[in-house]
């Protein structure tokens, strides 16, 4: 009996079910409550006690997608809040984000592939604690800055990151190298912040305009 199932018997259907959707999708299965139910060991109208319809169960992975994203996150910014430059943090973030992806990938695309359903509370939530939290520790970095336009723009960063890495635009390779060019990417970012503004490069003139 698997270890699904026997988590059904002592009064967890629920998060029998929902873990087994994890790791079927994560094989590659089909996603349907039908073959969910299959990989829990339990009857095919079983999940019905629970999940209205796959967009509920769908939802329910998504959420603890968020949650456990949420925890790498944390984890990441526990271990790198006591570096010294902001920028250390922020690519501490991203590497854990970008990590997460990979490992969870078809899990990620579903959190971030489907838009939030508004009365889905649940999944509304743990998606807002993961902004908020992001949020926080932008404003703990930068006080005083637009905390809001640079948190998209950094979420925007390791986003895109982690999707050119899942589509296969940028070269597979091991975590080592991943993490080196997350923060490669951060580190040319911070790098235009030079204090030296009289460097940028003059505004192009319309033709004939003198200056």
């Amino acid at each position: 009996m698997s270890t699904s199932a026997r988590s059904y018997h002592h009064g967890d259907l629920r998060a029998a079910l929902i873990a087994a959707a994890i790791e079927g999708l994560e094989a590659g299965e089909p996603f349907s409550l039908r073959a969910v139910a299959r990989r829990a060991g339990v009857s095919p109208t079983a999940p019905y006690r629970h999940f209205a319809d796959r967009e509920a169960l769908d939802s329910a992975v998504a959420v603890e997608g968020f949650k456990d994203l949420r925890s790498y996150l944390e984890a990441a910014l526990a271990g790198s809040m006591r570096l010294a430059a902001p920028e250390d943090v922020i690519a501490a973030l991203g590497v854990a984000y970008v990590a997460f992806a990979l490992r969870r990938p078809a899990v990620f695309r579903l959190m971030f592939g489907n838009e939030c359903d508004e009365k889905d509370s649940e999944r509304v939530q743990a998606s807002e604690q993961l902004h908020e939290m992001l949020s926080q520790s932008i404003e703990r970095l930068f006080p005083g800055a637009n905390n809001s336009d640079l948190s998209i723009a950094l979420w925007s960063m390791a986003h895109g990151l982690a999707f050119l890495h899942l589509d296969g635009k940028l070269r597979p390779q091991t975590s080592e190298h991943v993490a080196a060019r997350v923060k490669s990417a951060v580190g040319a970012i911070f790098a235009l912040n030079t204090k030296n503004s009289a460097n940028y490069p003059v505004p192009l003139r319309p033709r004939g305009e003198k200056a």
